[in-house]
């Protein structure tokens, strides 16, 4: 199994098919046909059990400036971990990402999806291709497609970044999307630490371990006729280790499955929405949990966000940690960061990785 770190881009780890733009498809809605929207509609919407009121109070919320105190770090760590074993969320406030790279990578973004769709184009998907503008896991013609546009890009570590992707309009999106990325991988670094010493594990293997930075911009637009009958993105679990989420734009949408129903999170000003990934309930052997999620439509307005997915460095093995499974029997199997990446995208999306990597189904 490999264990050195590549030091190019990975290559062929998978596509997605071309579908008609949402964005396009939502501001013209007297052009949507019942034969258009059939692509769309989710009749298991209908069922759906929601959380009655706003319960979004009840997701744990970090602070990382309590984590970097020595006075409070073990107070803060304590409710950490009980948020990665038994949420699989958590709000992550005090980040110390700045105020300046946060709104800059927001109106980039939003200037972006704001562009005429041939400028968007410019940096399209290409067959075979993770990387560019359009959607994500789409493999057939008869499958249901969400009601999203997404830019999807290689971010981390620097080397990896294919600026054939990434948007020559705004003319500041490059050095913004830069600076916030690499904000963001200290943050990620820092909180995989605190989670390495919570189950005793140095925390510099952790650091070492993940090297791999992608990032999805995600625009949702709203749907007035069928926003309670179509899913801004598939119910699913991230594959990669931890997942740090911006809002930019204050429009709701994330929701989490949490005991049998769908629980909104509404992040407070200024905050992260952390989430691990299966990915790290799989280095971990189970003992954090990867959680499903998806994102609902609004009927009157837009939605952006800004996902960066951390997980091991492409080189690295994706499987039990030594350190958890010396004690005791490893649950899932290992593969590189190559074959699991590969897994993941060649899957139907919603499919679990943590299923999929067990031992013993």
């Amino acid at each position: 199994m490999e264990t050195t770190e590549i030091k190019e881009r990975p290559r062929d780890l998978g596509g997605s098919m071309k579908t008609s733009n949402v964005q396009t498809l939502a501001a013209d809605q007297k052009k949507l046909t019942a034969e258009i929207m059939e692509r769309y509609i989710r009749p298991e919407m209908s069922g759906d059990d929601m959380f009655s009121g706003d319960s979004s109070e009840d997701i744990p919320v970090i602070d990382m400036s309590r984590l970097m105190d020595e006075m409070s770090r073990e107070e803060e760590a304590s409710k950490l971990k009980h948020a990665c074993e038994e949420w699989g969320f958590f709000q992550l406030l005090n980040h110390g990402v700045p105020e300046k790279v946060i709104e800059e990578v927001k109106d980039n973004i939003k200037g972006f999806f704001g562009l005429p769709l041939e400028k968007k184009e410019e940096v399209a998907q290409l067959p075979g291709d993770l990387e560019g503008y359009g959607q994500a896991f789409i493999h057939s013609e008869e499958q249901k497609l969400d009601w999203a546009d997404m830019l999807y890009l290689f971010t981390q570590p620097p080397q990896f970044r294919n600026f054939k992707h990434w948007p020559a309009e705004p003319p500041s999106f490059r050095d913004s999307l830069e600076s916030y990325t690499d904000e963001l991988q200290k943050v990620a670094h820092f909180i995989l630490g605190i989670l390495a010493a919570n189950l005793g594990i140095n925390h510099e293997k952790i650091s070492e371990l993940f090297g791999s930075q992608m990032t999805r911009m995600n625009y949702y637009p709203p749907c007035a006729d069928a926003h309670d009958k179509v899913v801004g993105l598939t119910p699913h679990w991230d594959a990669c280790g931890l997942t740090l989420l911006l809002q930019v734009s204050p429009v709701s949408g994330l929701q989490i499955r949490r005991n049998g129903k769908w629980l909104p999170v509404m992040p407070p000003p200024g905050a992260l929405v952390a989430n691990v990934g299966s990915a790290l309930e799989i280095l971990t052997n189970g003992r954090y949990k990867s959680i499903e999620h998806r994102a609902v439509i609004n009927a009157k307005e837009e939605r952006i966000s800004i996902a960066a997915f951390h997980s091991p460095s492409f080189g690295k093995t994706v499987g039990p940690l030594a350190e958890i499974v010396d004690k005791e029997a490893p649950l899932f199997k290992s593969l590189s960061m190559q074959e699991y990446a590969k897994l993941f995208f060649s899957q139907k999306h919603g499919k679990s990785m943590v299923e999929l990597m067990k031992l013993n189904p």
